[in-house]
């Protein structure tokens, strides 16, 4: 079996973490992470401006097979979910102009994925890539670990699928399962 590059994204709208792995066979190694610091930017639109050449020139960098995207919480904050909407659309968008495979997952299938349950803290997750892919340390900011959850959750799911759902992922498979958080 050929090397397969797979790309995590974490969507933010202050940071957006990524990560990239290598799998070979069932081999899997850590080639990358860290994250996209926008705080700097004063409007909506030059963050979605920087979100976009950002991920346009990692994934150019790494030309991974897939890039998968952590799906937005749906939360009771509706510009809050239009903001989080908007940067993960346009990380879809950067990403598919060099890559024809795109994944959704929901957050608590990357937990479950990773740390063996939906609620794992952000330090529960990434403690366990650390012992997954044998990292010497954990980074400063954990937006980084979060897209490379993001990252091994997809290599998880096509190797091993949930037994939950032959799907995925995505807001259908999101929704269906999570009936009380759609409003």
């Amino acid at each position: 079996m050929a090397d397969r590059i797979i790309m995590g994204i974490d969507p933010g709208t202050n940071k957006m973490g990524y990560g990239v792995i290598r799998v070979c066979g069932r081999k899997v190694s850590f080639v990358t992470m860290g994250y996209i610091d926008l705080s700097r930017f004063k409007t909506p639109y030059l963050k979605l401006g920087h979100i976009y050449q950002r991920v346009s020139s990692l994934v150019a960098e790494y030309k991974p097979d897939a890039v998968a995207l952590e799906a937005p919480f749906f939360g009771e904050n509706v510009q809050s979910m239009l903001k989080l909407g908007r940067a993960q659309g346009v990380a879809i968008a950067a990403a598919s102009a060099y890559c024809s495979e795109i994944f959704e997952y929901a957050p608590t299938k990357v937990k479950i994925a990773v740390a063996g349950t939906g609620g794992a803290t952000k330090l529960q997750v990434a403690e366990m890539l650390r012992h997954i892919l044998s990292l010497k340390e954990l980074p400063s900011n954990l937006d980084s670990t979060d897209g490379l959850a993001v990252a091994l959750c997809h290599h998880l799911q096509e190797t091993a699928p949930f037994p939950a759902s032959g799907s995925k992922g995505g807001w259908k498979d999101f929704i269906a399962k999570n009936p009380e958080r759609v409003k």
